[in-house]
Parts: C-alpha cells; sequence; structure tokens
C-alpha cells in the first residue's frame, strides 16, 4: 500500500454528466472542504463556465481551490466512442485522460459519455499486462452492503477467460476498498446448476472453479440480492441490462410509495413514523454512496459516473480515485494475474 497521507493529483472531466460544471464543480470543492486533503484536482473544461462556478461557491478562499485546464471542445453522448480521442484531442476527456498519462495527476473521474470514456482510456492509457479486454465494476445496493457486479458495460462480447479476469480484478478491488477479505466470487446466470447457462458460462464456470479464487459457483439475480456473493462476474450486455433493471426497480419503488402516501392520509402518519427508517433505506440504495465505477484493467484510474451523478456522487467518486491510487490497487491486480498465468490470454 502507499502512504495514505501522500497528496494525490486527480483530474476531473467538468463538462461530463447531464448538468455540466455546475454538479461537477460543486463536488469537487465539497470533496475538498469535507476531506481536508491535500490532493490537487484539476477541473478540465471550458474554463468560461468552470470559473462562475468557483466563484459561486467562493474556492478563491479555499487553501487549496481546484485548479482549471482549458479545453475547447466536449464529447457529447452521441459521439462515436470509437473516434472521440483522435477527433476531439482537445476535449475535457482526451486532456484529462493525456494528464494522467503524462504524470501531471494519477486518476481520471468522468461522468461523460461512457463508451468514449472507455475507449479514449484504452488509447491513452493502455491495458496492464495480460489483460485482453477491460470491465467497469459498479457496487449493486442488496444485503450485507451488496454486491460489485462486473462488467456492466465495457466488454459486450467475452471470453471464458475474459470473465476470470474479471473475477481476479473485482475481487482485489472488493478486498483492499471494501474491506471485503476473501470474497466470494459468484457467476451471474440463469440458474445455480454447473450445467445452466450458454457455451460462455459453462467455460467460465469451469476455469473460475480451477482460478484458487473463493468460487461459490452460478449465482442468479435473486441470489446476488441476498448476499450470496461478494462480486459477481458476466459479460458487459448483460451486466448492463442487470444494472439500468436493478435502477429502474428501486426509482420506481420510490415513486409508488411517494404516491401512495400522497393519497393515503393514515399513511402520512405512518411515513413520518417512519422517517428513519425510510432515510436509511434510500441511503442504501443510492448509488450516490458509492460514486463511480473503476474501469478496471487498464494502465491507470479512470472512475466512471453515472450521467445523473449529483455533487456527493461526484464527491465519493473523487474519493474513490484518491484510496485506489492510495492502496495502489493496480500493482495488486497485476500480481493477481501473474499468479495466475493459466487463466490470463495472450
Amino acid at each position: 500500500m502507499s502512504d495514505s497521507r501522500s497528496p494525490v493529483g486527480i483530474a476531473v472531466d467538468a463538462m461530463g454528466g447531464d448538468s455540466g460544471p455546475s454538479v461537477v464543480v460543486r463536488g469537487a470543492v465539497n470533496y475538498l472542504r469535507e476531506t481536508g486533503r491535500a490532493d490537487t484536482i484539476i477541473l478540465v473544461g471550458d474554463s468560461g463556465r468552470i470559473y462562475p462556478e468557483l466563484k459561486k461557491l467562493g474556492a478563491g478562499k479555499m487553501d487549496n481551490p481546484p485548479r482549471v485546464v482549458h479545453t475547447t471542445e466536449e464529447i457529447g453522448m452521441k459521439d462515436d466512442a470509437a473516434s472521440s480521442f483522435r477527433r476531439k484531442k482537445d476535449s475535457s476527456i482526451a486532456r484529462g485522460l493525456m494528464l494522467q498519462k503524462e504524470g501531471e495527476v494519477s486518476a481520471f473521474v468522468s461522468a461523460g459519455n461512457t463508451g468514449a470514456v472507455v475507449a479514449c482510456s484504452l488509447i491513452a492509457l493502455g491495458r496492464l499486462p495480460g489483460v485482453r479486454r477491460p470491465a467497469i465494476a459498479t457496487m449493486v445496493p442488496g444485503a450485507k452492503g451488496g454486491y460489485l457486479l462486473l462488467d456492466v458495460g465495457a466488454t459486450k462480447d467475452c471470453r471464458p477467460t475474459d470473465l476470470v479476469q474479471f473475477a481476479q480484478m473485482g475481487s482485489i478491488y472488493a478486498e483492499r476498498l471494501l474491506d471485503r477479505p476473501s470474497p466470494r466470487v459468484g457467476l451471474l446466470n440463469i440458474g445455480e446448476e454447473e450445467s445452466k447457462g450458454n457455451e460462455l458460462t459453462r467455460e467460465a464456470n469451469e476455469l473460475l472453479r480451477e482460478s484458487g479464487l473463493r468460487f461459490v459457483g452460478n449465482v442468479e439475480p435473486n441470489g446476488l440480492f441476498r448476499a450470496e456473493a461478494d462480486v459477481a462476474v458476466c459479460d458487459g450486455f448483460t451486466g448492463n441490462v442487470a444494472l439500468k433493471f436493478a435502477e429502474s426497480v428501486f426509482e420506481r419503488i420510490t415513486v409508488l410509495v411517494r404516491g401512495e402516501i400522497r393519497h393515503r392520509p393514515l399513511a402520512k402518519i405512518g411515513a413520518f413514523l417512519l422517517t428513519p427508517v425510510i432515510a436509511t433505506l434510500k441511503k442504501q440504495l443510492s448509488y450516490e454512496q458509492y460514486g463511480g465505477a473503476p474501469l478496471l484493467g487498464i494502465d491507470g484510474i479512470t472512475i466512471i459516473c453515472h450521467g445523473r451523478s449529483s455533487p456527493l456522487a461526484i464527491s465519493n467518486a473523487i474519493r474513490t480515485a484518491s484510496r485506489f491510487v492510495r492502496y495502489n490497487i493496480n500493482a495488486e491486480i497485476k500480481k493477481k494475474l501473474e499468479a495466475y498465468q493459466e487463466v490470463t490470454v495472450e
């Protein structure tokens, strides 16, 4: 582990997210004020939009205010992910990643176009030795603190060996940053039996049993919510669908409960009495508490945030990036992959 007291440099995409600089800048300023750390936060984007937000927040009076790197281009949600880095080199995503490549910062945080962030990260930073494809790892709320799900969108078409590498990388992340000693690894599948699933999951199941990881076998979605595994692996297509479905269920439940309370006078009394419980439940189900999802497998650190991220989510994403650097997670992942050469790819 690196020295936890050492300041960390983090580039933050100020133009990313549905609300742009107003939310991102507030999240960055809140992080510095609340943690009191001497970390260097560099806001990358249109300075004409960033500086007014910093002024509103009184950042000029801070001992350690965020720095600003001006850019002239933006990568939008509709831009082609694969060509974005080369076509828009002066975008906030490309410049932020190059700051990391050049050693000025150690991590990059963005709530921008996920496909572009993944593609640009691969071009700018490359992969860790032996990694064929990266994976986005995100926390999903559930019993006993939820579980880590990967991949949720970086690699849609996977090989069985990819899923093993996802499990290895996810295990390190869960153990070091999520305080899950000897994390249980599950393979997201349509049934618990080894014979269930398609060719990908059946072959991955065999490899995972020989990987040396604490593999608990196939796990169905309802099993994950019951905390049958700490880390769940799947291809990026399946993971993205599963994550978005889970998010929509949580949101829909909230809407239904609020609707019922409004239309039932007695329910309002019950809701008042249950306010502490509801607040705790909301906190447990909120993506804001986890902030961002690391892109595991790249030779650097990229934290990907939800497009609808709030200032709290941005602040927590920066916190995750800082811890990722201080705990030297990539070095641990390299060791893990080297220790299991039989399941790494050429």
